[in-house]
């Protein structure tokens, strides 16, 4: 830390994530469910981020393995400590703080399964508790119906005496609409004190995190509470329906964003946006559409309606049409569907265009270049400008290795085309309708690779006499006035 800078807000984070959560019905740990392209962890890793922290710590339990592993993979500075016995939250903030016997100043608490938490709301708290130098601050929300949560009891100076759970709140108790969040700002030799002494007199037979404001309060500290501004900051996911609810949730929020800085989303109650996804003003995105990942979306272009986009990259003013993409760059003014499958490695340079029933894997299509219609492109570079035949195949496994093809610039390549990897088309060249084309073409050559057509006369009187087919051919070479070996074109009988 360079002189200049100021301290951490706090001197750590503790994340409780040990819990199994048996109502989800799910072998995977309740803080691994996703929801608007992040973990439920990973939602309140993000939270606390801007307090800048020293220290990240992130006690796991149940499912330890998966969820040190995740962590690994989107936030490798915390640090995982296991709770080997499932005693409760506060012998789990307790194991944590002894993974931190030298930490010293403020520490903030918080649980894992609080996806919708925001940074604002987790700064504010740690902000008041900064200002009003209480020994323990508790995050609260004022809600309509406290039905289940754990009521907060203060004086009439506001000051935080008690937080009382429903089972053992009084009748006016009940009536009481401030409720506990579970996140706690405190300090850090204070907070071991307390921790130390909780007991296990209850139902459970665990300890509680909440016993430590009373303890605290009964050592003359002052304990203060800050309300959240929106109370649906504090609502926690305990069941796939409250998944689902906290899922819309988020998302009406992000797309609420986007539409106040200037996106327009045409039908917010079927678009899903994740929070890692960005849209720029003035982008469309219409009815049925899902930005997920790292997608990014420019000024002016149009998504959907009905599309799926995964860490895609759309440019200025593209268009992207009943389509799905995975990790593809859709360049600016490109055209993309209805109907297109977009893998990954595409890249769609200016101008080019892939139409309806269009599927391309690591493919960089040129500028101005179209490929548009019923065609597989794999492992392909298409030049600026050229053409690609409706029905084409780019041939590119052998059954044990991928193979690359080049079409130049300003090419025009036939229908019904076969590209066999490794092969090369010039620039300026054509390729002929039908052809399977193995060889190179030069630049300005027409590559022709196709047997001659060979027609064989009254075949159809022969060997289908009685169909439908044998009638009309026999009506129209009689209106014609010749023998169906004789008309035009016709080779040689043959009844192969």
């Amino acid at each position: 830390m360079s002189p200049q800078s100021s301290p951490p807000a706090v001197a750590a984070v503790v994340v409780l994530a040990a819990g199994q959560g048996t109502r989800m019905r799910s072998a995977m740990p309740k803080v691994l469910h996703t929801l608007g392209g992040r973990s439920m962890l990973g939602h309140v890793l993000a939270a606390v981020e801007p307090l800048g922290a020293v220290h990240t710590v992130v006690v796991v339990g149940a499912g330890r393995e998966a969820v040190e592993d995740h962590l690994a993979a989107i936030a490798p500075k915390a640090l995982p400590v296991e709770q080997q016995e499932q005693r409760g939250s506060g012998h789990a903030a307790a194991v944590a703080l002894a993974a931190l016997p030298d930490v010293e100043g403020p520490v903030l608490i918080v649980n894992g399964d609080s996806p919708l938490l925001r940074p604002a709301t987790v700064t504010a708290l740690v902000d008041a508790h900064g200002r009003a130098g209480d020994v323990l601050t508790v995050l609260t929300a004022e809600v309509a119906d406290p039905t289940g949560l754990g009521r907060i009891l203060r004086t009439a100076e506001g000051a935080v005496t008690a937080i009382v759970e429903e089972r053992d709140a009084t009748p006016e108790q009940r009536g009481i609409r401030e409720v506990n969040a579970g996140v706690y700002v405190g300090d850090a030799a204070a907070l071991r004190s307390a921790l130390a002494r909780i007991g296990a007199d209850n139902d459970q037979g665990e300890q509680y995190l909440t016993d430590v404001l009373g303890l605290l309060v009964g050592d003359g500290a002052a304990v203060g509470g800050v309300r959240a501004e929106d109370p649906v900051d504090i609502l926690g996911c305990n069941d796939r329906r409250e998944l689902a609810a906290r899922r819309r949730t988020l998302n009406d929020r992000v797309l609420d964003e986007l539409m106040v800085s200037g996106v327009t989303v045409v039908d917010p109650a079927t678009t899903w946006v994740d929070v890692t996804a960005t849209v720029e003003p003035d982008a469309v995105l219409q009815p049925g559409v899902q930005l997920l990942g790292r997608t990014s979306v420019a000024t002016g272009a149009v998504v959907g309606p009905d599309s799926t986009l995964t860490d895609t990259e759309v440019g200025a003013g593209a268009g992207v049409v009943r389509s799905h993409c995975v990790e593809a760059v859709v360049g600016p003014e490109v055209s993309v569907g209805p109907f297109a499958y977009l893998r990954p490695g595409t890249v769609l340079r200016q101008g080019a265009k892939v139409g309806t029933f269009v599927e391309t894997k690591k493919a960089d299509i040129g500028p101005g270049a179209k490929v548009p219609h019923l065609s597989y492109v794999g492992d392909a570079t298409i030049g600026e400008g050229t053409n690609i035949g409706a029905a084409t195949v780019f041939v590119n496994y052998d059954g044990v290795h991928k193979h690359h093809t080049t079409i130049g610039r300003h090419a025009r390549t036939g229908a019904d085309n076969m590209f066999v990897a490794p092969v090369t088309v010039g620039d300026g060249a054509y390729t002929a309708a039908g052809s399977v084309i193995t060889s190179d073409v030069p630049p300005g050559a027409l590559g022709l690779a196709r047997a001659p057509q060979r027609n064989v006369g009254g075949w159809v009187r022969r060997r289908r006499a009685g169909t439908p087919a044998a009638e009309a051919a026999a009506a129209a070479v009689a209106q014609a006035g010749a023998s169906d070996e004789d008309q035009p074109g016709n080779s040689a009988t043959d009844d192969q």
